[in-house]
């Protein structure tokens, strides 16, 4: 994976510092890819790292960090539920909730217990499915507050990688050893 994720993150940090510093590749990105971009990441004045950027640097941290199985938890729900928040916040979000909205909070930990569903599990024990959900929990919180401080592109996995890999060595450290 990390033949293909290391030069995927380096492009796209390529792509960021280009845009920042060259007006054609800053109109050429935001021509073909701005309708995605947030409005931080189209301010010509500031640097930031686009979404991609920070969904290809987590990617290569939780894949050097995390065993196979957190890395496709996190990033399954990564990519759906950080998009089901998104949807359902904008769109029904009315009842504040830490830093962004609960109906949004809420929708992004419902996905993402479906995913830890749908997701492998090293033997399929029923305390797999709580140390998931568990996980997620913190997922969502996590992606609840990253706003304004830090990419939830990146919470998201490293958050949900790392209290699995908590919950697993403590309740399952036989399988925590093999993963």
């Amino acid at each position: 994976m990390l033949y293909v994720l290391v030069p995927l993150a380096i492009f796209s940090l390529i792509l960021d510092v280009g845009r920042r510093f060259s007006p054609f590749i800053f109109n050429l990105l935001d021509k073909f890819f701005g309708f995605m971009m947030r409005d931080h990441e189209k301010q010509k004045g500031n640097f930031n790292l686009s979404g991609a950027s920070w969904v290809f640097i987590s990617a290569v941290v939780v894949v050097l960090i995390f065993p196979k199985l957190f890395v496709i938890t996190g990033f399954a729900v990564l990519i759906v539920s950080d998009l089901t928040a998104a949807l359902i916040g904008r769109r029904f979000g009315k009842h504040k909730f830490l830093f962004k909205s609960l109906e949004g909070t809420s929708a992004f930990f419902v996905s993402a217990c479906i995913v830890v569903l749908l997701t492998p599990k090293y033997d399929g024990l029923f305390l797999e499915y709580i140390i998931g959900f568990i996980a997620v929990a913190i997922g969502a919180i996590a992606e609840n507050i990253s706003y304004g401080w830090a990419d939830d592109n990146l919470l998201i996995p490293f958050s949900i990688g790392g209290a699995m890999w908590i919950m697993y060595s403590i309740f399952l450290p036989g399988y925590f050893i093999s993963l």
